[in-house]
């Protein structure tokens, strides 16, 4: 569900309504006059809520989902919760980014009048600083003897916790922020993730009604970006230290202490346990979970998910030594053939 802090329900609406809307029949023996309070993921979902599943993914979340209405594609076959009324569609993907940009039109960017730099519903602790041209936006709450650099903006509802460092031309927005966390220059939290669903007539955008959760300890390396989620969160956790130019992808979630090198980048909905190391421009592909302690070297592409404690390497990510050895073997395979060429 979208937290009120950052996000305005227009709901609730009628059913009938919505299917009405988005071209769905309410199914037989359903009450279409039934109040939809909110639109939500299968785990957040309870039973005023509206979800959606796709059949490809989250299968075990969609059969313990307390949601009451879920959108679900013609041809499911899966079994599904006894409580949850299902709403078949041919394009199970647009028709649940119409429903949610009903019940939220103004989901993309956090743009409002001010007329002074610091709102006066925000609350700000003892010994804060605040650089030349920051702003703090309506409901956001800081946490004493923090600093914010000049130019940075605090969006509505952010909450920073103590002794935080903020660099200058900073944007944080949908997202909490912990004690201790060092956020240098030019980073950006809480930017919209990217998320589409495509078809023949373009690309259409999912909204991203999640957020940000930056734990304590947590430090940001400059311009890098991270995305909020799209119904959930996205979580870098307790210490986590993340360099320059990287970018963390919408529901992702990385466990305590984990270290990623510049240019390093997870796709959407990783999930990376205690302890990872990421080396620089290394890629993760969405949906993939790596367990604690693994670690990847420097151009590394990791394609699936992959055990802890180990070391990775290469395109695919495989066992380093077995990428050695493979690295290896081609060298010499190469240097075989050019001996064969030039004789």
């Amino acid at each position: 569900m979208a937290d009120p802090r950052f996000y305005d329900n227009r709901g609730p609406f009628r059913l009938a309504e919505l299917c009405e809307e988005t071209g769905l029949d309410v199914p037989p023996n359903t009450d279409g006059g039934a109040w939809v309070f909110d639109v939500a993921g299968l785990e957040q979902a309870g039973p005023p809520h509206l979800s959606f599943y796709d059949g490809r993914r989250d299968k075990e979340a969609f059969l313990a989902t307390k949601a009451g209405w879920c959108l679900v594609g013609r041809r499911t076959r899966d079994a599904f919760p006894p409580a949850t009324v299902l709403l078949p569609s041919t394009d199970v993907g647009r028709v649940f980014a119409g429903i949610a940009r009903r019940f939220y039109p103004q989901h993309e960017l956090d743009i409002q009048a001010q007329e002074t730099p610091v709102h006066p519903s925000a609350r700000l602790g003892e010994g804060i600083v605040l650089g030349p041209g920051a702003i703090i936006g309506p409901g956001a709450e800081i946490g004493e003897g923090t600093r914010i650099g000049a130019y940075s903006v605090i969006g509505r509802g952010v909450t920073i916790g103590r002794r935080a460092e903020i660099g200058s031309h900073v944007w944080v927005g949908f997202a909490h922020l912990g004690d201790d966390v060092l956020i240098q220059p030019g980073v950006k939290i809480g930017s919209s993730g990217f998320g589409f669903f495509s078809g023949p007539d373009g690309h259409l955008k999912i909204p991203q009604l999640g957020r940000v959760i930056i734990q304590d300890r947590v430090e940001l390396g400059s311009n890098s970006t991270v995305d909020r989620g799209a119904l959930g969160d996205t979580v870098l956790g307790e210490g986590t230290k993340i360099d320059n130019l990287v970018q963390i992808g919408h529901n992702s979630l990385t466990g305590r202490h984990c270290v990623m090198a510049g240019q390093a980048g997870l796709s959407g909905s990783v999930v990376l346990g205690d302890f990872v190391i990421v080396g620089g421009k290394t890629g993760v592909s969405d949906h993939v979970t790596v367990g604690d302690r693994a670690r990847f070297a420097g151009l590394s592409g990791v394609a699936w998910d992959v055990e802890g404690g180990r070391d990775y390497g290469g395109i695919p990510a495989r066992p380093i030594r077995e990428w050695h050895k493979e690295t290896a073997l081609i060298s010499k395979l190469a240097r075989k053939g050019k001996r064969s060429t030039d004789e």
